[in-house]
Formats: structure tokens, C-alpha cells, sequence
């Protein structure tokens, strides 16, 4: 079943943050499950999908929680939008990073230290039309929701 975003259809599963959060919470723990059994390279609907799982740690509980996230790269750095579909409301992820910018995110079977920063201006203009060419289903999730979808810049570099 498919829901009309914007001219744009949006499958069931993209919508779940909003309509069955404990589905949701199930279909990324299994996300995660598969990702590290299979060193980070997903099959079926996920096959050459741009996933990393991101490590925060949890603003309030100190705990760390781990998401699967889609991303661009830009440089040496990785893109990821706090979109939660398109939800009313930011993703926990999103809150863990800004209480404690420092994180991990596994990529490709490797596991990398990350410092993250949130764009602006020009330069999350630039960034999200990017991330929204390579991943369309942004653009919908950005037209679904009156917030402005965060953009969250991972740097890899020295800086961790």
C-alpha cells in the first residue's frame, strides 16, 4: 500500500515512524541484526542502498543506541537528515548528537569514530539537494512535514 506525498507515493514502510513506532523500533533492530551479520552489505530491498548504522549515546540515559541511517558522502564526510520519514518530530538520534556530538558509525563492515556538526545556510542547502538527487524520497519527507529536516554532517578526519 502506498500513501500520495506531494504528487509522490510513498510506501507503508517509509511512513512507520508516524503510524506504528514499535514496528518501526522492530524493522531497524532488525536492519541492524542483518547489517552486521552480513558485514554491512544488505540483500533484497536494501541491496545497494547507502545504509550505516550511526552510535549515539542517549541524551538523557547515557546508553548508547544504534540506528540505521541512510547516507551521501560529501568529501570525505558523511551526509545523514534527521528526517524521520517526515515525521512532526525529530528522530532520538538527532537529540543524542546534539547533546554529545561525538558518535560511531559502521560502514561497510568498518566501524569509524565520528565527530558531527549540523549544517546551515548554503551549505545545507547544497547538501540536502544532494542528498535528495541521490535519495528522492527526502524531497517527500522534507514536503511532509512543517520542520526544517536537520542535516547532519559526519567528519571522519583528525578531529575525533
Amino acid at each position: 500500500m502506498t500513501t500520495s506525498t506531494g504528487g509522490e507515493e510513498l510506501d507503508q514502510i517509509f511512513l512507520l515512524a508516524d503510524t506504528d513506532p514499535d514496528a518501526m523500533k522492530a524493522m531497524n533492530a532488525d536492519l541492524v541484526a542483518g547489517f552486521r551479520a552480513s558485514g554491512g552489505h544488505l540483500g533484497g530491498d536494501f541491496e545497494g542502498v547507502p545504509l550505516l548504522l550511526l552510535t549515539t549515546t542517549g541524551a538523557r540515559t547515557g546508553n548508547r543506541r544504534t540506528a540505521p541511517v541512510l547516507y551521501t558522502r560529501d568529501g570525505g564526510s558523511y551526509v545523514v537528515i534527521a528526517s524521520k520519514s517526515g515525521a512532526a518530530t525529530h528522530p532520538d538520534w538527532y537529540h543524542n548528537l546534539r547533546a554529545n556530538l561525538r558518535a560511531s558509525i559502521e560502514v561497510g563492515g568498518q566501524q569509524r569514530q565520528v565527530r558531527a556538526r549540523i549544517a546551515d545556510g548554503d551549505e545545507r542547502q547544497r547538501l540536502f539537494g544532494q542528498h535528495a538527487a541521490a535519495l528522492p524520497n527526502y524531497a517527500a519527507y522534507q514536503r511532509r512535514t512543517s520542520r526544517r529536516l536537520p542535516v547532519i554532517v559526519l567528519d571522519t578526519d583528525g578531529s575525533c
